[in-house]
């Protein structure tokens, strides 16, 4: 009994460009320094999706509770897209979807996005619903692999939404290096996976796991009265580079594999230097991680639905055949690193 991704649907907020940002919000916020200038335009993101953008709307001052009406009013039709448009792809009905797993760090309700959802899509009645919060940015692969069980052992389809709106947790600027790199790099994004039993391009094979607690401070996403707070410490890209190799090679040797027979990789752009991390850790070409690139490019770090996206990217943009490995990966508080393994299918997406 296997579980395969079927489709992948995305759902994006007005775009705006990171050099608007900087040129019409951002730069007069910090006096005109040249240091959080590099950073702006060194991060690798040319533009971002907002449902609220700082040109229009600044944000910073808001209390946590404008913050959480804000995400009220956009995060569910939102959602409601990226899951139709998965649906549809996949060639299902809601009313055939057995659970929907709804992952979100960046807004909380009761009822919950998830029961929203439900009503909108028109969900079954008996439908099981699961809501995954403040995991971050590594989300999507520990929520894939609980609905990857439901579906082996259930067989009925599911689907995972991943819905962040960063961009309502702007905080008021500083001088502080580690918000102005929040500033720099993060955007709002929904994604959605229809996972069916033995149908699918992807066929999840297994996931695995490290925490290394000791390092817990260097990413954080702290509630406070004015929004969710990040910190985000240089040392992460190091820390993250002790433990990445062994994991992986640990995870693909568990299924009679090595790291050069993986023919795509799926890689969370949390910035460029975790990516250059990654690509020097495993040995990795340039072109391989060139999906990650592309979506810290167009859409900025989205937190859990940026991994969602580049496997999007990499299935669009790589030629994979029937039983190719491919490797998704991702990074968050913790510090914690998820690893999943897949087998291309025969199926087309």
């Amino acid at each position: 009994m296997t579980a395969h991704i079927a489709a992948i649907g995305t759902a994006l907020p007005p775009v705006v460009e990171q050099s608007d940002l900087w040129d019409d919000h951002f730069r007069a916020r910090l006096n005109g320094s040249r240091a959080a200038g590099r950073i702006f335009s060194g991060a690798g993101v040319r533009r971002r999706h907002a449902v609220v953008s700082p040109l229009d709307h600044d944000v910073s001052e808001c209390t946590t509770g404008e913050r959480m009406r804000l995400y009220d009013q956009n995060a569910r039709p939102l959602g409601h897209a990226a899951v139709t448009a998965a649906l549809s792809s996949a060639g299902l009905e809601p009313a055939e979807v057995g659970q929907l797993t709804v992952v979100s760090c960046t807004g909380y309700a009761a009822p919950g996005l998830d029961v929203q959802l439900a009503a909108s899509l028109g969900l079954a009645p008996d439908a099981q619903r699961l809501l995954v919060g403040h995991m971050g940015c590594y989300a999507a692969l520990p929520a894939l692999a609980t609905v990857t069980d439901f579906v082996t052992a259930h067989r009925r389809p599911a689907v995972l939404l991943c819905l962040e709106l960063t961009s309502l947790h702007v905080q008021p600027s500083t001088m502080d290096v580690e918000q102005i790199v929040s500033h720099a790099l993060f955007g709002d994004a929904a994604t959605a996976l229809v996972v069916r039993p033995d149908e699918g391009s992807l066929q999840v094979v297994a996931t695995s796991a490290v925490t290394d607690p000791a390092s817990a401070g260097h990413m954080t996403w702290t509630v406070t009265d004015h929004g969710f707070r990040m910190t985000l410490s240089r040392q992460v890209p190091e820390v993250l580079g002790k433990h990445l190799r062994h994991a992986v090679e640990r995870l693909l040797a568990d299924n009679g594999l090595t790291v050069p027979e993986v023919r795509g990789w799926a890689v969370h752009p949390g910035g460029p230097r975790i990516l250059d991390t990654v690509g020097h850790e495993l040995g990795l070409p340039s072109r391989a991680l060139e999906p990650s690139r592309h979506v810290l490019r167009e859409h900025g770090n989205c937190s859990s639905a940026t991994v969602v996206l580049v496997l999007d990217e990499l299935l669009r943009s790589t030629a994979l055949r029937p039983g190719d490995p491919v490797v998704a990966m991702a990074f968050g508080p913790g510090l914690t690193l998820y690893v999943t393994l897949f087998r291309h299918h025969l199926q087309a997406r």
